[in-house]
């Protein structure tokens, strides 16, 4: 079942109309979540992002987000998913070709929830390996990645060529060779017992798990600087990892051709065991919550 505009309809039936500016342009903005036991993981952020991305592109959501919040709700629990990966799309709506916003009247709006499929445990217990591409992450001035835009064909030729290269992952840098981000994850990697993360600045989304990493990090007393790192220090790192909201705290052993470590870090373990226990703390907060507003 998929949540289309103001309703449920089957996946058959999901029809949008070739028309629609998200189709032709990519004009629309979309957020990634991740349900764990049937309790969104923080919906909230992701739903604030989601508002932040639309003002961003001059473009109203068709719903509150209080609203937003029941149909998620509502599309993973007509699925019967527990662990869910769920995908928001607003796109500009169907109108006459042209770029002027003003020819689409109507957002479309679209939830859709797919059980989630576990990464193979080996990817956490022998880490990935990740490529640093040629592809260059969008400039701020042109397409700013903190906007969560459907124009995606950036991060999709990235990712080819992180694939060409038996890579699981593609590791952009921005237009001044610095570090800035995976295709669909952010980057970190520790040195001399510190944990280091590209900063907004160099033109990055500023991830939500992100953000609860270097909260951790804070809280275990883990020294972390954001900064504008080049390929030479990840080269040289004593651990490396990537994290998203579906990835959590995902080990690299491998940049390019060069072995990170002979194992996976302390620090890295101790992060994801961290963020493990984080999310367990929500979804028993949010599923008391969910109980007693029933």
């Amino acid at each position: 079942m998929i949540y289309l505009n103001n309703k449920l309809v089957l996946e058959a039936k999901a029809l949008i109309s070739i028309f629609d500016h998200g189709f032709l342009y990519g004009d629309g903005i979309y957020e990634t979540l991740r349900a764990y036991n049937g309790v969104v993981f923080m919906l909230d952020e992701h739903i604030e992002r989601l508002f932040r991305s639309a003002s961003m592109i001059r473009l109203k959501v068709p719903k509150g987000p209080e609203e937003i919040k029941k149909a998620v709700y509502k599309t993973i629990n007509a699925n019967n998913h527990k662990d869910a990966y769920i995908r928001i799309n607003v796109s500009r709506g169907a109108g006459p070709i042209g770029l002027d916003p003003e020819l689409c009247p109507k957002p479309t709006f679209v939830i859709i929830s797919n059980a989630f499929k576990e990464y193979p445990k080996s990817y956490y217990e022998k880490g990935v390996k990740i490529a640093i591409v040629n592809v260059r992450r969008n400039l701020k001035n042109a397409l700013n990645p903190v906007i969560k835009s459907l124009n995606f064909l950036s991060n999709i030729l990235a990712n080819i060529e992180a694939k060409e290269k038996g890579a699981h992952e593609a590791i952009m840098l921005n237009h001044e060779g610095y570090i800035a981000e995976g295709a669909i994850s952010n980057i970190f990697f520790v040195k001399d017992n510190t944990l280091y993360t590209p900063e907004l600045d160099v033109g990055i989304l500023d991830g939500i798990t992100r953000r609860i990493i270097l909260s951790i990090a804070d809280e275990l007393g883990i020294k972390s600087e954001e900064g504008r790192f080049t390929p030479e220090d990840i080269y040289i790192a004593e651990e490396v990892f990537i994290s998203s909201t579906t990835r959590e705290v995902m080990p690299v052993s491998m940049v390019d051709n060069i072995r990170i470590g002979n194992r996976i870090g302390k620090i890295t373990k101790a992060l994801h065991m961290a963020y493990k226990k984080k999310v367990a703390e929500y979804i028993k907060t949010a599923d008391r919550r969910l109980k007693s507003s029933r």
